[in-house]
């Protein structure tokens, strides 16, 4: 199938590697429908595009890159809505925003996908040792040119 991307152009992406999110992102409840696109083979992070309208995306990254000791806890209520038997099958993503020259991501509203049936959902983490803007990385600050 054909993803059409405002950033890439037109994408092709198997119809089976859609990932469904049955309630949709936060904020965004009626797009259920998503394609994972890596931009560079060794990039950290990824677009996940809306297979249903052409300008919403969101940059993500597997946090365990950046924070090592996250981890999400699943209840046995995420395992089920998610169809999921062992969280081997499951892999967490974060959305990812720019402020100023630093990257944080959204360690309370993880991204849970379920790779097996290409299914995922917004968990919201109540453990506050985490926030939404947690520093993945600082971007390097561009060099002005000094005239003389």
């Amino acid at each position: 199938m054909i993803v059409n991307t405002s950033r890439f152009g037109q994408v092709e992406c198997d119809e089976d590697r859609i990932i469904r999110f049955p309630k949709g992102i936060l904020g965004f409840p009626r797009y259920k429908r998503y394609a994972l696109i890596q931009p560079d083979q060794d990039s950290s992070f990824f677009w996940l595009q809306s297979a249903d309208t052409t300008d919403l995306a969101f940059v993500v990254t597997d946090p365990s890159h950046f924070v090592p000791t996250y981890r999400v806890a699943l209840r046995p209520e995420h395992l089920m809505e998610l169809g999921l038997s062992t969280l081997e099958d499951a892999q967490v993503f974060v959305i990812v925003n720019k402020r100023d020259h630093v990257l944080t991501g959204n360690l309370q509203g993880p991204l849970v996908i379920n790779v097996r049936q290409c299914v995922g959902a917004q968990l919201i983490i109540s453990d506050r040792r985490h926030t939404t803007r947690v520093t993945l990385m600082e971007l390097p600050q561009e060099v002005e040119a000094m005239s003389a």
